[in-house]
């Protein structure tokens, strides 16, 4: 069970979620990508023990390990945080509160290092991911520091390589989460090697990597940050300015644990603009580091009892923060709930306390932010029900001062698609049997963001959506036949590109500004423009003419660049007149 601290004075548009996961996972910018460089979304749940005396995670006493994992599955949870304390690598390290009489046979005359194993395996079979996460130096409680008189730094850094070393051929052990909720004394960037836990983590990483150079590290926060304190491991203003560096790029995943009044009543809670503050608090703390780019955010723990208002408004409003799966895929925070199991005294569980019954309503809270099991179901509570494939390829085929046309390309899978839902923004607009559709009744020279999902006869809907940002013609009746763009790439390298768009007017009369949109194809990100006002979201491009360059005369034509980062693509670009 995770340990907090008390009460404290102080205080886009949407990519396709992946279907495998394949692989040891990477980072890009805010991303996790997967073997295939397809973007993952981590969406799963703590299930704790094996930190605990029974050295085991709980509730084998009353199931089979295997039925707990397919009930996961099944749910639509695709990841599962293990915590550990080092206690599990002494000799003779027994578990306990395991039923073995027509359950968990497999189990029996294990040690529990070798019932992690039979864990990792099962969970790999059905194609759940494994977090591991060193909560606690020894299974006596949490510890401010990585490190206590009687676990040593150096055996934190051995006990990291061992277990390492030990599923360095096994991917569905992506990664290690270094140490569980550093609080006070801990710093972020003081330089105290004693206290420094980005030093710290650092090192932790660094050990990692060299026993398996492929995990990702998973690295926590700290209580507190030049006088701003929030949860234990829930504070990553220190990122900003002292970024976690290691031997090994593209590994590094930072974590923070938020919660509600039923841990702890922060004073965020009494604030009288809650919960409309929760969004400042945690751009704050830890999600500008995913709204920068500067790399993933995984919340690797979140949970509540639910028994007051604050706490089902405080969860309400953090899902939403992390961004609904059906609107932006897999370009969200990731997460793994707090717990899995109902013994937890903070918060419960997603079990009730017979560890078979489903708690509905907590789950019910998840399900916006779940996505799709790496190996199918997930994200609809449908287990092994396939839901249809995204739909791809959606553009703007043409605006109006009063309405937006859209295409894109039909899904092809083995469920039978028979039709489209259409989004502005969060807001279904209508249906479509074919792959048109057209919004009207908008206002001119307006920015709508769009998003369509296909369904089936049963109403299965696809996980993710094909997304677009489009904008709406001038009332002067200016459109999109005003003007034409094409996007060249003018050269390439390993990491990016570099390319230049031609903005053209074929019309008689001069343009008196443009929008270009286009949609990257394979995770492409805008680093640098110039001559146009360049925004990304998702794989959404909008650019808008600088101010010298708006004005483009009957026949005539003017340029914009940029570089990239990813592969090189030249998208099909679309032009409105404004």
């Amino acid at each position: 069970m995770a340990l907090f601290a008390a009460p404290l004075a102080s205080a886009g548009t949407a990519q396709a979620a992946p279907a495998a996961g394949s692989g040891y996972w990477h980072t890009s910018g805010r991303r996790i990508l997967d073997a295939a460089d397809q973007p993952v979304r981590i969406a799963g749940v703590n299930w704790f023990g094996f930190e605990t005396s029974n050295l085991v995670p709980h509730g084998l006493w009353a199931r089979d390990y295997k039925s707990m994992i397919d009930q996961m599955k099944q749910l639509g949870y695709n990841t599962i945080r293990l915590p550990y304390s080092d206690d599990v690598f002494k000799s003779g390290a027994t578990p306990s509160g395991i039923t073995y009489y027509n359950m968990n046979t497999d189990l029996q005359g294990l040690n529990s290092l070798q019932v992690m194993d039979k864990i990792v395996d099962y969970a790999g079979t059905v194609g759940l991911k494994i977090i591991l996460d060193r909560h606690r130096p020894d299974s006596a409680g949490q510890s401010a520091l990585w490190y206590t008189s009687s676990v040593p730094e150096s055996t934190w850094i051995a006990d990291l390589r061992s277990i390492a070393a030990r599923y360095a051929n096994n991917s569905t052990v992506v990664g290690i989460d270094l140490h569980n909720e550093p609080h006070d004394p801990a710093c972020w960037g003081c330089g105290d090697p004693a206290v420094d836990w980005r030093l710290a983590a650092q090192k932790g990483g660094d050990a990692v990597l060299a026993a398996n150079p492929d995990m990702l590290i998973f690295v926590e926060g700290v209580q507190s940050f030049e006088g701003g304190n929030t949860w234990w491991g829930g504070n990553l203003q220190g990122v900003r300015n002292h970024p976690v560096e290691l031997s090994t790029p593209h590994r590094v995943v930072y974590s923070a644990h938020e919660y509600a009044t039923s841990v702890a009543n922060q004073p965020w809670f009494g604030d009288p603009a809650f919960p409309a503050n929760m969004a400042g608090i945690w751009d704050k703390n830890w999600g500008y580091i995913f709204k920068e780019n500067i790399a993933p955010v995984w919340v690797g723990e979140f949970g509540s009892h639910l028994t007051s208002a604050t706490d089902r408004t405080w969860l309400r409003t953090l899902t939403d923060y992390l961004r609904p799966t059906a609107q932006y895929g897999a370009d969200s925070f990731s997460w793994t709930y707090w717990s899995w199991n109902p013994d937890s005294g903070d918060t419960g569980g997603i079990l009730k306390d017979d560890w078979t019954s489903v708690d509905t309503t907590k789950d019910g809270y998840l399900t916006s932010i779940k996505s799709p099991g790496f190996t199918g179901g997930g994200g609809t509570g449908g287990g092994d029900t396939q839901a249809p494939s995204t739909p791809a390829g959606l553009k703007v085929t043409g605006t109006t001062a009063s309405s937006v046309s859209l295409s894109w390309t039909a899904s092809t899978d083995d469920t039978a698609v028979t039709g489209y839902d259409v989004y502005r923004g969060a807001t279904k607009v209508g249906s479509s049997a074919g792959t048109t559709f057209t919004d009207t009744g908008l206002t001119a020279s307006t920015g709508y963001s769009y998003s369509v999902r296909a369904k089936d006869a049963a109403g299965n809907t696809s996980t993710a959506s094909a997304s677009i940002t489009a904008r709406t013609a001038a009332s002067d009746g200016g459109g999109n036949g005003g003007c034409t763009a094409a996007l060249r790439v003018d050269s390439s390298w390993n990491t990016g590109f570099q390319a230049t768009v031609t903005v053209t007017n074929p019309g008689t009369t001069a343009l008196k500004g443009w929008t270009v949109t286009w949609t990257w194809p394979g995770g492409q990100t805008v680093s640098n423009s110039w001559n146009a006002t360049v925004t990304q979201s998702g794989a959404a491009v909008t650019a808008k003419n600088a101010s010298h360059n708006g004005t483009v005369a009957a026949g005539g034509s003017t340029t914009f660049g940029l570089q990239g980062n990813g592969t090189s693509a030249a998208p099909t670009a679309t032009c409105t007149a404004s």
